[in-house]
Formats: structure tokens, C-alpha cells, sequence
């Protein structure tokens, strides 16, 4: 059963409460002091309603937002946060940022009555990275606990080849990242509790384990890297095998830098006319179609990309449309507020406006794309091979565990749209992932770029045919 997020509102000072996002496998965190009403929020992510509900629940008031690093994989909500309450925004003293902060340094208190937080300067994932120690009572032997951030996660630790390095080389933030974990988490007690910023799926790591919180002594008994390693060895581990990372990456990363404009979550998101679509198409404004694979290939707008709206759609999204793009929604009436809430969690604000699902016959001649039987494929492989390509958009290590079609060609689909040259454009294209959403998005990027691509229904999982290994000389790329 998935872990529920930990709530702590017991006879004590201390009110602490976890919010997690699954579509972006993102922790956040609300923490108070029951005596003097005072609150701070650590890692917020970008709509902030739910926390700020949540404060006033607690009877409390968010005097202050911590950012443990300057975060790649979503945009932050600090910005909202201070709008909203006043708050100040505090990052690691080496933070370098567009809009005013109270910079924490290392080894800084902050008291909010009788809950006591202590900052510690651990960099690695990033230069600026910090971990915020929790104690209930200031004189606590043992923390509550210690919110890690993107330094230390459940099974793993943040990777050190992103975007935080500024300059230095992945085996110099890696060397840092061993320094932040030995002398100064694994300094904790061994009882204190371990609430990271990430979950499993997240691109900061390649391990991440599906639970919410451990402890310090969990961590250093199952942790691979808080084993006994040399530094040298650390290294290694560390910086192999870490997957591709979306393209959006430095596109948030830049964003959760600047000066920029708030979200209003709950405004309406602006309906199109059919002429307004023409002008904005024209202005080369892109088509998201969020609805079901399946509905979306029987009638769409032609040239519309497909990322359905459900799971890591902001994440798909960021994989596969360009940061910055002007969009246009193609969405059921009650859920085209929801997709551009979503999309600017990742910082793609352009949404211009939308169009309905039903109706969208009346903007454009609507076209069909057929996806492929499973029993049709290997059919088709038996007796046409080599006339037509699949390729398998699902990960490396997806394909090692699973074996893939024979004869595929093999690019995660994050890397889809920087190597879409390398397909061939003489012969058309099956598209593969694990259950079918991934192939449907993929499939509609390819099209959208006037490639013939279709997508197999059900993906992998409905595959009866034979299997190629990667080590049979398959998923290589002709």
C-alpha cells in the first residue's frame, strides 16, 4: 500500500505536515509552532492553495518560505506564497537568485517559539544546497526530524550532474555530495526521521524508494551510497547509470531564478473562437490535446500533440514541447483549469486558451490516427521486416528488465524531440512504450513533425511476440 503522507499534530509544540504531488513525485512540507501560531513551508510547489488551507486549519501564519536548492524539476511556489502572506523567502546563503531573500547560512537557528529549525549547508546535488534539522524543543538530543531536500532521498542520493554545479564538473559535486552526507546527516542520531523533496519516478536520482520518510539509521543500514565507501568509490557509484533528464530542466531551473509573475490557480482558463485558434495557430501557437489516447487518435486536430491528462502529464509535457511555446488546449470544459494549473507547476505559462474536446469539429477538418493491434504488429514483423521501423520510447532500464520488439530502435522518450533526426523518414514508424500513453504522446510529437508514426495499443505489456535483449545486439539505433 503507498505510504500516506506524515502529518505530526500531537499534544506537543510542534504541527508538521507533508504534501506530496504525485504526478511530479514532489514533497513539500508545512511546519508550525502550536504556541505562537508561527509557520514556515519548505519546498512548496507552485499552487499553493492547499497549503495555505492547510495553515489556517492548524491556526497558523507562513512567516517564511525555505528552499532547500534551486529546484529543476518543478517551479517553486515561493513567489506565490509571498504574495499571498508576506512571507520572506529564504534560500542556502550560496543561492543566487533575481528577487530578495534572507540568505541562510550554515549552522543558522531559526526559532519559531519552542520549535527550533537548523540549517545545514550540504552541497552536492547543488552549490546551494541546505538540509533544515527539525527539534521540537531547541535542547532536543534528537531532532523530530531532517528535511533533505535533494541531498539525501529514500534509497538514494540527489544526483550531482544537473544544473546546480555552475561550472563544476559532476565527480566535484559528487566529491561534496560524499562530504555532506558523512559529516553532516550521518552526524545526526540515528532515530531522527528523514522527509526528503522527492519520491520515486523523479529524474534527481536513479533509486528513489516509493516510501514518504525513514529515518537516518534506516538510511545508513539500506541507503548504497551511505555505505561504507570510499570517496573514490562514492563517486562512482553516484555518477553512473543516472537517467536522461528532461528537457524542461534548464528552462525551470532559469525560471525558479527570476523575478517572475505569480499563478492565479483559480482563474479561468480564456475559451477560443474558431478564428482566435487561426490567428493563433498561425503565430505558431501548438495544440495540447489532453484527453485518452484513444479518443484522442479516432478525431483531432491535425497537428495537435497528444499527453493525456493524468500521471506526470507537466513532466510529459516538459519531455516533449518546447519551453516558452505558445499553447492552445484541447480539454473537456471541467478539466482545462486543471491541465494549465499543471502545466505551470514545470513553468509553462503560455497557455492561451482552450477548446473543447466535443467541439473541436467546429475550429478544423479533424483527422484519425489508427494504433496498432499488438497481433497486427507481429504479423506485420513476420512478413514485411525491415519496411517499416518500431521504435521503443521507454527507458534503459525499463528495456534491460523487459526486452523490447525485435529489431527496435530505442530513444527514452525524453530524448525524443533533440534525436528525432535520426529516424528514417522514408518508412513509417511504430511507436512502443510500457501500456500505450507514452507511444500515444510520442507518436503525436512525430506527426506533428511530418514524420508517418502510429503507436501500439496497450504498449509493451500487450506484446505475445518474441523478445530482444539488449544484449542480443537489440535497441541500438541504426
Amino acid at each position: 500500500m503507498p505510504q500516506e503522507p506524515v502529518v505530526h499534530d500531537g499534544a506537543g509544540p510542534l504541527m508538521f505536515e507533508q504534501f506530496y504531488l504525485d504526478c511530479l513525485s514532489h514533497a513539500s512540507y508545512l511546519i508550525g509552532d502550536r504556541t505562537t501560531g508561527r509557520a514556515v513551508v519548505v519546498d512548496p510547489r507552485r499552487d499553493v492553495n492547499d497549503c495555505l488551507a492547510a495553515a489556517e486549519r492548524h491556526g497558523l501564519t507562513v512567516e517564511r518560505v525555505i528552499e532547500t536548492h534551486v529546484h529543476a524539476d518543478f517551479l517553486s511556489g515561493h513567489l506565490e506564497l509571498a504574495a499571498r502572506t508576506g512571507a520572506v523567502i529564504s534560500y542556502g546563503d550560496a543561492a543566487e537568485v533575481d528577487f530578495a531573500v534572507d540568505p541562510l547560512a550554515d549552522g543558522r537557528h531559526l526559532c519559531l517559539g519552542e520549535v527550533d529549525l537548523e540549517i545545514l549547508h550540504t552541497p552536492g546535488h547543488t552549490l546551494e544546497s541546505v538540509c533544515v534539522v527539525v527539534r521540537e524543543h531547541a535542547d532536543d538530543l534528537v531532532p523530530y526530524g531532517v528535511l533533505t531536500g535533494d541531498t539525501l532521498f529514500i534509497g538514494d542520493v540527489g544526483r550531482p550532474d544537473l544544473l546546480g554545479a555552475r561550472g563544476r564538473s559532476a565527480e566535484e559535486m559528487a566529491r561534496a555530495l560524499y562530504r555532506s552526507t558523512r559529516e553532516r546527516l550521518l552526524t545526526l542520531p540515528d532515530e531522527t526521521r528523514v522527509f526528503p523533496a522527492h519520491g520515486a519516478g523523479s529524474a534527481c536520482g536513479k533509486n528513489l524508494s516509493a516510501a514518504l520518510s525513514s529515518t537516518i539509521g534506516e538510511q545508513r543500514r539500506t541507503n548504497y551510497a551511505l555505505a561504507e565507501l570510499s570517496e573514490e568509490a562514492f563517486v562512482e557509484v553516484v555518477t553512473a547509470g543516472q537517467p536522461a533528464a528532461p528537457a524542461y530542466f534548464p528552462y525551470t531551473s532559469a525560471r525558479n531564478r527570476e523575478a517572475r509573475a505569480v499563478l492565479d490557480e483559480d482563474a479561468p482558463v480564456p475559451a477560443l473562437a474558431p478564428d482566435d485558434l487561426r490567428r493563433v495557430r498561425t503565430g505558431g501557437a501548438l495544440v495540447l490535446d489532453t484527453r485518452a489516447p484513444d479518443l484522442f487518435a479516432a478525431a483531432h486536430l491535425p497537428g495537435a500533440v497528444n499527453v493525456p491528462l493524468g500521471g506526470r502529464f507537466a513532466e510529459l509535457c516538459g519531455e516533449v514541447l518546447p519551453a516558452g511555446a505558445d499553447l492552445v488546449l484541447c480539454a473537456d470544459a471541467d478539466t482545462a483549469r486543471e491541465a494549465r494549473n499543471r502545466l505551470a507547476r514545470i513553468g509553462y505559462d503560455r497557455v492561451l486558451g482552450a477548446l473543447p474536446a466535443d467541439g473541436a469539429h467546429d475550429y478544423e477538418p479533424l483527422t484519425s490516427t489508427p494504433r496498432v493491434e499488438a497481433a497486427a504488429l507481429a504479423e506485420r514483423l513476420a512478413e514485411e521486416a525491415g519496411t517499416f521501423t518500431v521504435l521503443d520510447v521507454r527507458g534503459p532500464g525499463e528495456i534491460r528488465d523487459t526486452g523490447t520488439v525485435p529489431g527496435a530502435l530505442t530513444i527514452p522518450l525524453p530524448e525524443l524531440v533533440a534525436r528525432a533526426d535520426e529516424l528514417p523518414r522514408d518508412r513509417d514508424i511504430v511507436v512502443v512504450c510500457a501500456s500505450g500513453n507514452r507511444s500515444s504522446v510520442a507518436a503525436s510529437v512525430l506527426r506533428a513533425r511530418g514524420l508517418d508514426a502510429d503507436d501500439l495499443r496497450g504498449g509493451f505489456a500487450a506484446w505475445r511476440g518474441p523478445v530482444e535483449h539488449p544484449a542480443d545486439g537489440g535497441g541500438v539505433p541504426a
